[in-house]
């Protein structure tokens, strides 16, 4: 746990480096070179730029651990231990100056995740998780909302091409056919913060990337919510679906998944 809440200590020091720079980019990202991955699926001179910095801090520190980053690919490494980076979670938003995106970092041992930051430059906000250690905003503990029916509070949701859009669209309607907001805050990582936070009920999504939801997943189950179990060097490799909340409302919501899914 010593060396773990080291790694946790490091991240948050590294992401909020990072942030500093993603938010100069922001307010100047009149000159941003940006190009398309897909569609809309955009990648700009910030993200790799950023993601350069998160390997060139790791590569300092812990020269012998493995990184996987969005943008760059893997990089081989010898202690076991993988750093997952998302170096603008939200470009669309970033690109469009919408301020919600955030910087991702999390760290995955042994097919579970260890540790996970998410920090939102733009309001200061940084959410910390370490596996066994409880979930923090800028070093305070944070719960999941309990005790809220779905037809009093919002459910945020992710959409991407990687799915079929019926699904989604039947996921809308069963939602709200059960009295639900929905959201989509244009950041995974962001919306499982503030599922964390108690800010949203839950978050569900058909298909992420690891560095889109590694992070944000163990704050939600740090901060007494539930995820689904994953391995998560298999999320690293194919991704996967996404279902988070309290723990009151989460067996409802996977359950309205799963029907919207087939």
């Amino acid at each position: 746990m010593d060396e773990i809440r080291q790694r946790l200590d490091f991240a948050v020091a590294a992401c909020r480096r990072a942030g500093e720079t993603a938010a100069s980019r922001f307010a100047a990202r009149d000159r941003l070179a940006i190009e398309a991955k897909g569609a809309q699926d955009w990648v700009s001179e910030a993200d790799r730029e950023v993601e350069t910095l998160f390997r060139g801090q790791i590569a300092a520190a812990w020269p012998d651990d493995a990184i996987v980053g969005e943008e760059h690919g893997g990089q081989e490494g010898r202690s076991g231990f993988t750093w997952v980076i998302d170096p603008i979670d939200g470009t669309t938003n970033f690109i469009n100056g919408i301020p919600a995106w955030a910087v991702v970092l999390a760290g995955v041992s042994g097919g579970r995740i260890r540790l996970g930051v998410i920090h939102d430059p733009v309001h200061g906000e940084t959410f910390a998780a370490i596996e066994g250690g409880g979930a923090t905003l800028n070093g305070a503990p944070i719960r999941v909302a309990g005790g809220t029916a779905l037809d009093s509070g919002s459910v945020a949701i992710g959409l991407s091409g990687r799915t079929e859009s019926r699904h989604a669209v039947a996921l809308v309607a069963a939602l709200l056919g059960r009295g639900a907001l929905i959201c989509r805050t244009g950041s995974g990582a962001l919306s499982l913060a503030w599922v964390a936070a108690g800010r949203y009920l839950g978050y569900v999504e058909q298909h992420m990337n690891a560095w889109d939801c590694l992070a944000g997943q163990l704050l939600v189950r740090e901060a007494g919510g539930r995820i689904e179990q994953q391995d998560a060097d298999r999320m690293i490799r194919e991704g996967g679906r996404v279902i988070a909340a309290g723990a009151d409302l989460f067996d409802a919501l996977r359950a309205i998944a799963e029907e919207a899914w087939r």
